[in-house]
């Protein structure tokens, strides 16, 4: 990514931005704007600097873009899911299919015609999209989240109870279901667990009946972050089915299970083979249930090694 003067365009405070642009931006010490969709500039505002759009666009900006296509030096269209592939989200809820359409599927075309530069996050979508040349961006931790690497460790310590935790959004419905029945049998074997979950009236429907679950409410981003600065988490959660949309995942949620002073549990394939480390800085397992609650409920007796691999995780950040 070219050095200079940087414009990030958002739909509003996201991961996305804070985990993939933040990091590269600042670390080469550019000066950067953020502005939202609905944010838009005088074309003088824009001159010779370096625009980017995080996941999707509006009919204003491209409006702009459109009458004053000389004014910028560079202009970039970051993905961290499979946006532009409809098989890839066919299957989500239909609001969420509805927003991928309108703020992201239906402008490749109009993205490639105007020679935009693609920054992905996954090898996989670089491999997918070869065809744009795009740029590889990993996930890297922002500076305004560090401090919890050296905080949230009351996760550590005998107290009960022991929280098991699950964050995810909209797109992972059916890792919640495969879930489902491990949570099950991970409460029933062990009254000292704790689950906490977020998700809608759907997904608190899901859980209903069984004890000991908190379903929290989706929130924004900077909610979360604040979240995440409460300590007393043990163990997150990380499962991953075989669907399109989670092959493009990148492996946020590492980031978000270690900054939460958790020790992760993973499912093994592409996304998390490359940062986590079976035994030592989480468990990599495989889709299959059985598994999943016997490792769950064999960390959760184990003080020690939950502390040896929380250390691990927060070294790989």
């Amino acid at each position: 990514m070219p050095e200079g003067r940087w414009v990030v365009v958002e739909k509003g405070a996201n991961p996305s931005t804070d985990y993939f642009l933040r990091p590269y931006l600042e670390a080469q010490g550019n000066t950067v704007e953020y502005r939202s969709l609905a944010d838009l500039p005088e074309a003088d505002q824009l001159r010779d600097k370096h625009l980017v759009f995080v996941r999707y666009m509006s009919e204003g900006w491209r409006r702009l873009l459109a009458i004053h296509p000389d004014t910028l030096a560079s202009v970039h269209f970051f993905v961290d899911d499979d946006l532009f592939n409809w098989s890839s989200f066919a299957c989500m809820p239909l609001r969420y299919q509805w927003k991928l359409l309108h703020l992201s599927w239906r402008h490749q075309r109009w993205l490639r015609a105007m020679e935009f530069n693609l920054l992905v996050a996954t090898p996989y979508l670089q491999q997918r999209y070869a065809q744009w040349h795009p740029q590889l961006l990993p996930p890297q931790v922002p500076v305004s989240l560090a401090p919890l690497l050296v905080r949230n460790d009351t996760a550590l310590t005998d107290e009960a109870p022991i929280t098991l935790f699950y964050h995810g959004s909209a797109s992972h419905g059916e890792d919640l279901k495969w879930l489902r029945p491990v949570i099950e049998q991970v409460l029933s074997a062990n009254g000292q667990i704790v689950f906490e979950v977020i998700g809608n009236a759907r997904v608190n429907r899901l859980f209903q009946g069984l004890p000991r679950v908190h379903v929290l409410h989706p929130m924004k981003w900077n909610a979360y972050q604040s979240l995440l600065q409460r300590p007393g988490r043990t163990i997150g959660l990380a499962p991953l089915l075989d669907l399109p949309f989670n092959r493009a995942r990148a492996h946020t949620k590492f980031l978000d299970i270690t900054l939460a002073g958790g020790v992760g549990v993973y499912a093994a394939g592409p996304v998390y083979d490359g940062i986590v480390r079976h035994g030592e800085n989480g468990l990599l397992l495989p889709m299959e249930q059985e598994v999943w609650i016997e490792q769950i409920l064999g960390l959760a007796a184990d003080k020690g090694a939950r502390a040896r691999m929380l250390s691990e995780a927060r070294s790989c950040l």
